[in-house]
This record gives C-alpha cells, sequence and structure tokens, in this order.
C-alpha cells in the first residue's frame, strides 16, 4: 500500500510527510519546480505532465501505475484542478489507483459555486447576496448595493489569468468594465457579482473535516487570521483553532446534502450586520494549511487514507488549541497589516509563539531552503 501526492508545493509537502511518519512509501508527481523533491521523506519523484493537457495526464497515470507496479495506492490531489481530472475520469483510474474524490455529478456541486450556492440555499446555509446576470444588459439591471465584486463560479483559469480571486466594483461604470474584463476570461455564464461582507478579511472561517456517510470522521474549525493578498485573498497565512460548533453544523448540512466523501474545507464568512456566517467556497480536497491538523492532534491525510484502506482509525478528536503559519508570505503581510494599523507588533509576536510553520521542519529542513532558492520564480508565477 502507498500513495501519490500530486503537487509538491507546501501543501503537498505536508500529505508527503503526515503520511510518510506513518511508513506509508508517497510517490510525488509534479510539472514544474517544487519544494516537495528535496524533503527526505518523499519515496520517489516523477515529472508528470501538465494537467491542462488532460489525456496525456491521464494517460500518464495509467503508465505510472504499471511501470511502479503499484497496488492499492491513494492520489492525493492538491488543486480544484486536479479534483476535477481525478473525479472527471475516475472510472478510467479506478483499475489503477484508489481515488477518494467522488463521481463528478457530486463533485461538480462543490467545484462550480453556482451549484455550491444553490445546494447552500436548498438547505438553509446562508451565502453571501450573489447575482448571475447573463449579458450586459442583465448587469445593468441588477442596482446591486456598492461595493461589489465579480468573481468567477470556477476558478481556475480565472486566477490563472487574472493572478485574482474577484475583481471589485465601486460603481456601475467599474462594473461594466469588470463584466468585459471577466467575459473575455470565462463563460458568461460562470460569471458572479456578489456583495462585500464588511470587515470580511478579518472574519474568514473554515469547518474542515473528514466526511462519509453523512457523518464527519474527523473536524477541525479555524479562523483564517491572515492571508495573501489581505483583501480577497488568495491564501492562507496564517490560522487559529476556534471552537464554533454553529460552523459545524453549517458544513455539516451543505456536505451531508452533497452526500460527499473525502477531505473538504468549507470556507465561511462572518457578517455583523444581521449575525451569520455565509458561505464562501468549498476545497474538496486538502486544503493549504492541513497540518493544522497535525498541531492539535488530527492528521487528516491519514484518517482520509486508513478509511480508504480499511484500516482502523485512531481518536482523531482535536486535543489542545494550535497555530498554523506559513513564514514566507506571512512575514510581508503581516508588515503590510503593521504599517496601517491592523496589526500590532505585540500581537505579531505572540502569533509566533507555538505557531508550526508549513514548511519548516527539524528534521526535513531541505524544502525550506529551497523554497527560498525558488523564492523569485514562486512569487511570479502566482503574481505577488
Amino acid at each position: 500500500m502507498s500513495a501519490v501526492v500530486i503537487g509538491g508545493d507546501y501543501q503537498g509537502l505536508g500529505i508527503i510527510r503526515s503520511l510518510a511518519r506513518e511508513n506509508i512509501p508517497v510517490y510525488l508527481l509534479d510539472f514544474e519546480p517544487c519544494i516537495a523533491t528535496s524533503s527526505l521523506y518523499v519515496h520517489k519523484f516523477s515529472k508528470c505532465p501538465p494537467p491542462e493537457d488532460e489525456k496525456a495526464f491521464i494517460d500518464f497515470l495509467i503508465r505510472f501505475a504499471e511501470e511502479e507496479k503499484l497496488s492499492n495506492c491513494l492520489i492525493y490531489p492538491t488543486t480544484d484542478e486536479m479534483v476535477r481530472l481525478l473525479s472527471v475520469n475516475r472510472e478510467s483510474l479506478l483499475p489503477y489507483y484508489k481515488i477518494s474524490s467522488p463521481k463528478w455529478q457530486i463533485t461538480e456541486l462543490l467545484y462550480n459555486k453556482k451549484l455550491t450556492y444553490n445546494l447552500a440555499q436548498k438547505v438553509g446555509v446562508p451565502i453571501p447576496q450573489t447575482f448571475y446576470p447573463s449579458s450586459i444588459e442583465e448587469l445593468k439591471k441588477l442596482n446591486p448595493e456598492f461595493p461589489v465584486i465579480i468573481k468567477p463560479a470556477v476558478k481556475e483559469l480565472f486566477v490563472k489569468t487574472t493572478k485574482k480571486k474577484a475583481i471589485p466594483a465601486n460603481n456601475l461604470n467599474e462594473l461594466v468594465s469588470a463584466y468585459e474584463t471577466t467575459s473575455a476570461i470565462i463563460k458568461k455564464e460562470e460569471i458572479m457579482v456578489q456583495e462585500i461582507i464588511p470587515d470580511g478579511p478579518r472574519n474568514l472561517y473554515s469547518f474542515c473535516s473528514m466526511f462519509k456517510n453523512k457523518t464527519a470522521l474527523a473536524t477541525l474549525v479555524a479562523k483564517r487570521i491572515r492571508q495573501h493578498p489581505m483583501v480577497f485573498g488568495r491564501a492562507t497565512t496564517y490560522a487559529e483553532t476556534v471552537d464554533i460548533p454553529e460552523l459545524e453544523e453549517l458544513g455539516t448540512k451543505i456536505l451531508s446534502e452533497a452526500d460527499y466523501y473525502g477531505l473538504s474545507e468549507v470556507e465561511f464568512i462572518w457578517d455583523a450586520r444581521d449575525k451569520k456566517y455565509k458561505l464562501l467556497d468549498i476545497n474538496a480536497r486538502t486544503w493549504g494549511w492541513h497540518t493544522l491538523g497535525n498541531v492539535v492532534g488530527i492528521n487528516f491525510p491519514l484518517v482520509l487514507y486508513n478509511d480508504m484502506m480499511g484500516l482502523t482509525q485512531k481518536s482523531n478528536k482535536k486535543m489542545i488549541d494550535g497555530k498554523w503559519m506559513r513564514l514566507l508570505t506571512d512575514l510581508p503581510v503581516a508588515m503590510g497589516e503593521m504599517i496601517k494599523g491592523n496589526l500590532s507588533s505585540e500581537d505579531y509576536v505572540n502569533s509566533l509563539t507555538g505557531t508550526k510553520d508549513a514548511v519548516w521542519d527539524d528534521n526535513d529542513p531541505m524544502p525550506f531552503l529551497k523554497e527560498i532558492f525558488l523564492l523569485p520564480y514562486l512569487l511570479k508565477k502566482r503574481g505577488f
């Protein structure tokens, strides 16, 4: 029994370490430079085709399984696009791998935000006010309360092209311009106009779980305190565990309705105006800061692995509070917040105390050093 991790960024590195320390051989696949190749926990690294070339990517996975004589090997995707590829090609891959991503009719409910929001409204999970204009004419008739944002229902192409999660608009002219820009990138039926929740960057939360048969086998709730960039961020840089049962209830509602299986992060925002947690997004995979679970006694990649392999599970209850940081990206974010007066130096120092870093590990230091070497490439790639 073994595992394959697709993607060697800090997220994939966390999966590799979480499994290899349990004596599970882990193969790493990636198509570009990454930090996890230097980890002593990688059993073997192979370069794969980019997922944009779907046929070549799936053919490679099949050929890789045959050449390595893999048996009972579980695949871990690290991006939404990889989740889509595994889900859509599930039947072709099942003779060679164990695939945790559900069938596409289930996965698509979480992959496409329009479908996700429809599902949320069906089960009474609040969402921000959202519109779906299919033309400029419909857009002009909306009369929303500004400011608003334009965001994609399917984020992969939009984020890759713009290096942004959303485009803000403060008036109708800006909204029309943003719509025209967005419609040149993605289909008009994937364009969403959404209200901006006041003070949103400081009120972001997540319900994270391993979900099966409408029940969470392991759960964790955290507040995503800092992200890069702070407004409409694409990546969490600092998070802390919190105890908010309401978020577990809301997350369980929507995952149960979808009949979802596997690891996921259900993202919420607190709206102080009506005192409600509102759904933003669902990541149907390991999320960037999943190693916060290891700090508090929950090895999420291992929980999934044991369940897929039919192995006995250990206790997966949160034992202590924990903190997680992505030091390389959190430092500039924190400095910016201190300059703006939104963060005191004392609070920042306190956030460093007892915090799990995403990359640094005393027993596996090379990925951290490699990341420093790759920093110019990584900054350019992500549009920082």
